[in-house]
């Protein structure tokens, strides 16, 4: 078809799919059309404007590196990762909820016994953090592994501080589905806002903070693996998440302690916090 203008062009395009060879395929490219189209009709950018939008695109790109995800920023916090998030992981009652993995996720971790301290030389407030990992029917998850990473009480990840990793490990739990670590007390953090997602958030008026949290992923064999964060009770940036990420359900109090003999046994030399939280693993399978 010729001569296309704005009331005909979505229908033409929308036809030329009809050759896809995978329905699914079919079934997103027709949808993104559609509300793409629709999406323009209602803006009626200018040509500089969409210009604009192709280059801040282009620079979100550029932007990603090993270290650095911009295209995740970018989709957390348009509020798509949650959204993405809520949508794959309809948790039954009682399994912990789930939130997103965030940009700092990084596959080379390193394993810990239990009762480790998984920021050795790092300067911040020691935090005992302690739990246990259980079934919906409340039976112990034996051998769950515990992957933990955080920031540190100036709000930044090994990842953006260089090469030596920290505040980051893995952990198995025992027999009774229970594990213990120590680390240092996270802090609330702007995500990275030097880039395209920045000025993204100052146009729009908005702040970069993200509350203080711990992210958590939690495995099992016969178990959804969960990822999550725990919040910290009483943060200030909590009802206005740049990423949209706190659940009622996921916010804990600390619990202050002076120093003197830890819940395990340690002997800390100076006030520390206890953060304690039970995880609950939803069964994996078509019957879960």
């Amino acid at each position: 078809m010729r001569d296309l203008n704005e009331e005909t062009i979505t229908a033409e395009v929308v036809t030329r799919l009809a050759g896809a060879t995978d329905p699914r395929v079919y079934q997103i490219s027709e949808a993104l059309v559609r509300h793409l189209h629709a999406f323009l009709r209602e803006i009626e950018p200018t040509q500089a404007e969409w210009a604009a939008g192709i280059d801040f695109l282009t620079r979100v790109g550029q932007m990603c590196d090993a270290n650095r995800q911009e295209f995740i920023l970018l989709s957390d916090t348009l509020g798509a990762s949650m959204l993405v998030d809520a949508i794959n992981h309809r948790t039954p009652a009682g399994a912990t909820e789930t939130t997103v993995l965030g940009p700092f996720f990084v596959e080379q971790r390193k394993p810990f016994p239990l009762g480790e301290n998984m920021s050795e030389g790092v300067d911040g407030t020691p935090m005992y953090v302690s739990g246990t990992v259980r079934g919906v029917d409340g039976s112990p998850i034996a051998g769950a592994t515990i992957d933990v990473w955080h920031s540190d009480e100036e709000g930044f990840y090994d990842v953006q501080q260089g090469d030596e990793l920290a505040m980051r490990g893995i952990f198995t739990a025992d027999a009774a589905g229970r594990f213990w670590f120590w680390s240092v007390r996270p802090k609330y953090y702007p995500i990275p806002d030097d880039g395209p997602v920045g000025e993204m958030l100052a146009a729009q008026g908005r702040h970069p903070f993200r509350p203080e949290h711990v992210h958590f992923m939690i495995s099992a064999p016969g178990f959804e693996t969960l990822v999550t964060h725990i919040f910290a009770e009483g943060d200030p940036y909590m009802d206005s998440d740049v990423v949209f990420g706190v659940k009622n359900s996921l916010i804990t109090p600390y619990k202050r302690h002076q120093a003197g003999t830890a819940p395990d046994g340690t002997q800390v030399d100076r006030d520390y916090v206890e953060l304690n939280y039970d995880f609950v693993l939803k069964a994996s399978g078509p019957s879960a």
